[in-house]
């Protein structure tokens, strides 16, 4: 039974993850030597919007070293940091929905996510990230935001 779970919840995954976008892992640093397997340590990714032309997201988050971490069974604290970006003409390419996930990756074997969702200000005219963890039953209400106001003449 477990195993038709397992699988079920990994197509699943597979499914929602389509939509949001990948992350390009940029670096990391350890924060604890672990005697067997990888250390415990802070990643730093980025990703680019995927409706949003001209935004990029960098993300820190911790993750789980060991021999659970280095098999990919640990399961990931619910720290995370983001800072959002604009690299270039922001250029909406779709209709924004108010919370919609722009990215998510996995932190446990099953059922907990790390996920960044995106809010427009239309009032300001600002671009608002969010991330966060949850899990099935219970979620984390450790979270970080960053936000980006759309500029009109963008010039680096």
């Amino acid at each position: 039974m477990w195993k038709s779970v397992t699988i079920a919840s990994l197509m699943l995954s597979s499914v929602i993850a389509a939509g949001a976008a990948r992350a390009e892992e940029i670096g990391a640093v350890s924060t604890v030597f672990k005697m067997l397997g990888p250390n415990d340590k802070i990643v730093i990714e980025a990703f680019d919007d995927p409706k949003v032309d001209g935004v990029t997201c960098y993300l820190s988050r911790a993750k789980k070293g060991g021999v659970s971490g280095g098999f990919g069974v640990a399961e990931d604290p619910s720290d995370a940091s983001i800072a959002c970006r604009q690299v270039g003409p922001i250029r909406i390419k779709d209709k924004i929905k108010d919370g919609e996930e722009v990215f998510r990756k996995d932190t446990s074997f099953l059922f907990k996510t790390l996920q960044v969702v995106r809010f427009h200000d239309q009032r300001r005219d600002v671009l608002v990230y969010l991330v966060y963890s949850d899990k099935i039953i219970e979620g984390s209400p450790k979270n970080s935001l960053s936000a980006v106001a759309i500029q009109k003449n963008w010039a680096p």
